[in-house]
C-alpha cells in the first residue's frame, strides 16, 4: 500500500508539471551520458603518447575556463531565459562531445581534445548557474525541495551506473562509442528543453555585464547567511579533494586495490541516492542547521583512511558520506531557491560555486607533499577532523542555526 502511496505522491509532485517533467527527462539523459565519459576519455587518452600528462592538461583546460566565465554565465542566466540558455548549452555540448568522439574513434591527435575541453568548460560556466536557478521557475515554492531531491536521486543513480557502462564500452567496442552516446544524450536533452517555455525576464539589458556581476556580488556579500557557508565549503572542498581524490587512490593501490576503490565510489553514489529519497519524504524545520550537520558526516571516510581500517569500514563510511552530501546539497539549493529573488538567483549560485571550489586546486597540490612530510594516515585523520569542525563552525551564527524554511513552503 505504501508503494502505491509513493507513486501517487510522485505523480502529484513536481513531475506532474509539464515544464519540470521535460527538464527532468532532459537532465536525466545528459547525466547518464556524462557519467560514462570520464572513464572512457581517460582510457582513450592514457593509451596515447604522454597520456598521463595530456590527461592532466585536458582536465585543466576544462576547469580553468569554467572558473573564469562562471560569474559571466550567472549574470547571463539572470538576464535571459534560462530554458533557452540550457537548450543552447546542451546543443553546444553535444557538438563538442561528438567532436571528441570523432578524435577518439579515428585515432587522431588527442591534443585536439584540449581545445574541445575549453569549449566544454565555457559551456558549463553558462549552463551550470542556469540549471541551479531554473527550478523555482518550473515548480511552485512548496515543491522545490522535492524537485531538488528528484534531480539529486537521478545524479546518484547516474554515478552508480555510468562508470560501469563506460568501463564496459572501453573493454568491448571502445570508449569512443560511450562518448558518442554522451553527445547524443546532450542533443536529446536539448530537444526536451525545447518543450520548456518560460516567460522572458523583464530586466534591463543596457547595463554592462560588469555592472550586472557587481550587483550580484553586492547581494551575495550582504546576505550574511550565504557567504559564511560558501566560505566553509571552500575549506571543506579543499580538504576533501586533496585527501579523498588525490590520496585516496594512493592508499587504495597499496591496500584493497582499484576494485575496492571502485566499489567505494559506487557506495557513495548509493548514499547520494538514498539521501535524496530521504529528503523526498521528510520535512525539515531548520534547513541550514540540518544541511551542515549532514555535511559533517562527509568527514568520516577521511578518518577511516586515517585509522587504516578495513574496506568494510570504508564502505560504510562512504555510504553515510554520500547520504550526508545529498541531504546537504538538497537543503542548500532549496534554501537559496526559496529565499533569493529569481532575477539575481543565478548570480548568487555562480558566486557560491566560485567560492566553494576556488581552493580545490590548493588542496590537490599540497596533499601529496603533506603526506610525504607527515605521513598519509595522520594527514587523512587531521583532514577528517578539520572537515567536520569546519562544517559545524557556521552553526555558531544564530541566523544560520535558527533559519527556518520559507514561509511559502
Amino acid at each position: 500500500m505504501r508503494g502505491n502511496e509513493n507513486v501517487w505522491t510522485l505523480a502529484k509532485g513536481p513531475l506532474s508539471r509539464d515544464p519540470f517533467r521535460w527538464f527532468f527527462m532532459g537532465r536525466m539523459l545528459s547525466l547518464f551520458g556524462s557519467a560514462m565519459t570520464p572513464i572512457a576519455l581517460a582510457f582513450a587518452v592514457l593509451q596515447s603518447r604522454h597520456g598521463p600528462q595530456l590527461l592532466g592538461y585536458i582536465l585543466a583546460a576544462q576547469l580553468l575556463p569554467h572558473t573564469l566565465f562562471l560569474l559571466v554565465g550567472g549574470s547571463v542566466a539572470d538576464r535571459y531565459r534560462r530554458d533557452r540558455l540550457i537548450m543552447l548549452g546542451n546543443m553546444g555540448a553535444g557538438l563538442s562531445q561528438a567532436a571528441i568522439a570523432a578524435v577518439v574513434l579515428t585515432d587522431s591527435d588527442p591534443a585536439w581534445i584540449i581545445l574541445l575541453a575549453i569549449v566544454n568548460g565555457v559551456l558549463e560556466a553558462f549552463t551550470g548557474p542556469a540549471m541551479r536557478g531554473i527550478v523555482p521557475e518550473l515548480v511552485d515554492v512548496p515543491e522545490i525541495k522535492n524537485a531538488n531531491a528528484l534531480l539529486n536521486a537521478v545524479r546518484g543513480v547516474a554515478r552508480m551506473v555510468g562508470p560501469i557502462a563506460g568501463g564496459m564500452f572501453v573493454s568491448t567496442i571502445g570508449g569512443g562509442w560511450a562518448i558518442v552516446i554522451d553527445a547524443s544524450s546532450f542533443f536529446l536533452s536539448a530537444v526536451f528543453m525545447s518543450r520548456v517555455h518560460l516567460p522572458s525576464h523583464v530586466v534591463s539589458h543596457h547595463d554592462p555585464i560588469a555592472i550586472v556581476v557587481r550587483q550580484g556580488w553586492d547581494t551575495f556579500r550582504h546576505s550574511e547567511w550565504i557567504w559564511p557557508l560558501t566560505g566553509a565549503w571552500s575549506i571543506m572542498n579543499a580538504l576533501q579533494m586533496g585527501t579523498w581524490q588525490v590520496l585516496g587512490p594512493i592508499y587504495a593501490k597499496d591496500t584493497f586495490g582499484a576494485t575496492g576503490w571502485g566499489v567505494a565510489l559506487s557506495m557513495r553514489a548509493l548514499g547520494v541516492f538514498l539521501g535524496s529519497l530521504f529528503m523526498w519524504r521528510l520535512r525539515i524545520s531548520y534547513p541550514l542547521r540540518t544541511a551542515m550537520m549532514a555535511a559533517a558526516i562527509m568527514g568520516l571516510p577521511m578518518m577511516v583512511l586515517g585509522q587504516g581500517l578495513s574496506l568494510s569500514y570504508l564502505l560504510g563510511s562512504v555510504l553515510m558520506a554520500g547520504f550526508g552530501a545529498s541531504v546537504s546539497e538538497v537543503l542548500w539549493n532549496t534554501t537559496l531557491q526559496q529565499r533569493m529573488p529569481s532575477e539575481v538567483l543565478s548570480r548568487i549560485m555562480a558566486f557560491d560555486d566560485l567560492g566553494a571550489y576556488m581552493l580545490i586546486p590548493v588542496g590537490e597540490i599540497v596533499a601529496i607533499p603533506c603526506a610525504n612530510r607527515w605521513g598519509l594516515h595522520p594527514v587523512e585523520m587531521v583532514a577528517g577532523v578539520a572537515f567536520m569542525m569546519t562544517a559545524l563552525t557556521p552553526l555558531c551564527l544564530r541566523q544560520i542555526r535558527r533559519m527556518t524554511v520559507s514561509a511559502e513552503s
